[in-house]
């Protein structure tokens, strides 16, 4: 993924893994154990055909979607380790509290692991919000409040603090579009009978929400019905996926009164001093414009009772899974099982490890890497992100449509690339976070204050450059385009039932190399990246002309990802997939050129019968080893940047020359694309 400054989604050893038949004469040389490619692949399927299904269809077949999931793949066996880690790691905290670390995590632990507590509360946690709420008697009031609010995230719109896309040395408050209850604006006007479905039954879920707060059906409905007309404004003036990734269009600086002046109707001085904002906060940076300005013509124009009332449902669906299992249930049923299909809720502590993992994420890395992360195996990738390095290097020497000038500087700009792997070499201090014996709830609020107040606190300090915004125990990764940096948390690298020695260099390259470094380090100069310069800061290094070049050949890539079909007749949006196809293409490409550097590749011993080069595309293929259901494929189309897993294989297989060599790939094949229709960026 490429990071934006937001957030921005296991570690060794893992999940048995069932042995299959494999295509091939085995080798005699073949593990005893179940190899780590071999075992998923469906012998049914021809790989010139559909590389995906071939490569994981046979542990798909043999591994339906459980149903407190939408989805099941690789992703997933690496979490269910973490979570029986983890789960150890706050069983022992409860039991043993013995460092400031471990008392917070117990302390957390013990209070959301009671339901009963939860249960008898209802809810009265945030009955002193509610009360507050109806005391208002006037909009200036109503918006002052949610400034003092730490549960108030998206109501009305996003705000956040973090570096200024423009002048990366410095920490900016910066305002979004924001304060929509369905997942994005799209759920709002389009038509599909899916999403149509999903828009019709939204109303009745927020009356639902309401009763909660003590409101009778009729008051909640007409609550409701004032709520979907807020939110249908504020949609009409939100920008589509795909123009959201555009970051020069993104980008408004004015002074505080300038904001003033789009949109009046709230005062933005007084916001920010209600955030606790008093200080380096007299500029600003707005993302999108006008929709500020429908925003506060909305405040004037529409009804005090309706804000109150939208301010309400927000408060209790951001609050419902910390309150009752019937508060936190009514929720799950619309948004996890309606929107996303999932039917069943996870247990209770798994719940439990997820909220604790964004509110204490780190602290509980700091005790899982002393046990869980060797030497050995960081060194190993961190010398796979300079071999990766190399070969985008050679790659950009060689490209035949970039001129000198852009060259050198794509050159530096790679050159300078940090790379942050395993885990922090500087821990944050998590002794100010109020956690303590109190409910569920009031410690998500203290976990809340606490982060807001660390970003605040950012603001007038130099960037610290060395940090991280993801915990170890991460089964992802990022670039972030400002620090002009890959991070690499330990979890990303890990193979479900292996432990990194036993993996060859072919599914390392292909696995951790081409799917993630590769992929990573492509996203520095992808369609939103390479608007970055070496020091992160959006800035133009290109000459129009390479510019030019570059967005044909991106269009290419729009153009063929917007021919798949995904479900119903939903297709991919190629535009809003950009980067992150780029990044695949990239990733693939780079992990190959450093793979045929290695003996492995040289001698070309099979393995578990399969040569050392289909084992590279196999561990490629094994990154997006997942299948997930109708209703989450949907939902994905219209609010996630990255293509569904068969694409992230299939596509830009199609498009590497390499992989039709070893396949044997022909016309006819279903994995074929004619040589003037393949991508050719880098």
């Amino acid at each position: 993924m490429m990071k934006h400054t937001l957030n921005g989604a296991g570690i060794m050893l893992g999940v048995s893994l069932f042995l299959a038949c494999n295509q091939g004469q085995k080798d005699q040389n073949a593990q005893s154990s179940p190899d780590a490619v071999a075992v998923n692949v469906d012998t049914t399927v021809n790989p010139r055909q559909d590389y995906f299904d071939y490569a994981n269809g046979g542990w798909i077949k043999r591994n339906p979607i459980p149903p407190e999931y939408n989805s099941w793949g690789i992703g997933n066996l690496v979490r269910e380790e973490i979570y029986k880690r983890l789960l150890t790691i706050n069983e022992h905290a409860a039991a043993n509290p013995s460092d400031p670390i471990s008392q917070k995590i117990a302390a957390f632990w013990k209070s959301a692991m009671d339901s009963t507590r939860a249960n008898a509360d209802g809810i009265k946690p945030i009955e002193p919000m509610l009360k507050a709420i109806d005391a208002t008697t006037n909009i200036e009031q109503l918006v002052q409040l949610i400034g003092q609010n730490s549960n108030a995230t998206g109501m009305f719109c996003d705000m956040y603090i973090g570096q200024d896309a423009k002048n990366s040395e410095l920490i900016a408050v910066q305002f979004y579009q924001g304060g929509l209850g369905l997942p994005n604006r799209d759920y709002y006007f389009n038509t599909d009978a899916r999403t149509s479905t999903i828009r019709n039954a939204y109303p009745a879920h927020v009356s639902r929400m309401l009763q909660f707060t003590g409101m009778d059906s009729i008051a909640s409905k007409k609550a409701a019905e004032q709520i979907m007309k807020l939110e249908t404004i504020l949609a009409k003036s939100s920008r589509k996926l795909e123009m959201l990734r555009d970051p020069e269009a993104n980008y408004h600086k004015m002074a505080i009164g300038g904001l003033n002046k789009i949109a009046g109707n709230i005062d933005w001085s007084a916001f920010l001093k209600n955030q606790g904002i008093t200080k380096y906060a007299d500029t600003v940076i707005v993302g999108q414009p006008e929709f500020f300005t429908t925003l506060s013509n909305a405040i004037k124009s529409e009804p005090l009772e309706a804000w109150k009332n939208y301010v309400k449902w927000n408060l209790i669906s951001e609050a419902a899974p910390t309150l009752s299992d019937t508060i936190s249930n009514a929720n799950f049923e619309f948004y996890n099982k309606l929107i996303a299909g999932q039917d069943k809720q996870k247990p209770r502590w798994k719940r439990v490890l997820d909220a604790e993992e964004r509110y204490l994420g780190e602290a509980l890395g700091q005790l899982f890497v002393k046990e869980f992360f060797n030497e050995k195996a960081k060194k190993r990738y961190e010398n796979l992100v300079e071999e990766i390095r190399g070969a985008l290097k050679d790659r950009i020497e060689k490209l035949d449509w970039m001129s000198d000038s852009t060259k050198q500087k794509a050159l530096y700009k790679l050159s300078k690339i940090t790379k942050k792997v395993g885990y922090p070499d500087k821990w944050k201090d998590f002794s100010a976070m109020e956690i303590k014996e109190q409910s569920y709830y009031d410690n998500a609020i203290a976990g809340k204050k606490w982060w807001h107040q660390y970003y605040v606190n950012k603001l007038g300090k130099p960037v610290d450059r060395t940090e991280w915004d993801m915990s170890p125990q991460t089964y992802n990764a990022y670039y972030n385009p400002s620090n002009n940096e890959i991070v690499l948390p330990a979890g990303i690298f890990t193979v479900p039932g292996k432990l990194d020695e036993e993996l060859d260099d072919a599914i390392v390259y292909g696995y951790a190399g081409a799917s993630t470094i590769g992929h990573e380090i492509t996203h520095g100069f992808d369609d939103e990246g390479r608007q970055f310069d070496a020091d992160g800061n959006l800035k133009s290094w290109w000459t129009k002309e390479d510019e030019k070049k570059f967005n044909e050949r991106a269009a290419v890539m729009i153009k063929q990802f917007d021919g798949y079909v995904v479900v119903d007749s939903l297709h991919i949006n190629g535009k809003a997939t950009l980067g992150e196809n780029i990044a695949d293409l990239g990733g693939i490409l780079l992990g190959w050129d450093a793979f045929k550097k290695t003996e492995q590749f040289k001698k070309g011993t099979p393995i578990a019968g399969y040569t050392p080069s289909q084992r590279f595309f196999m561990g490629y293929a094994l990154g997006w080893l997942h299948h997930t259901k109708k209703e989450n494929l949907a939902r994905s189309i219209l609010t996630d940047v990255h293509s569904p897993a068969k694409f992230r294989v299939n596509g830009p297989f199609s498009d590497v020359d390499a992989f039709y060599e070893v396949y044997g790939v022909q016309p006819g094949d279903g994995m074929y694309r004619p040589d003037s229709l393949r991508v050719r960026i880098w």
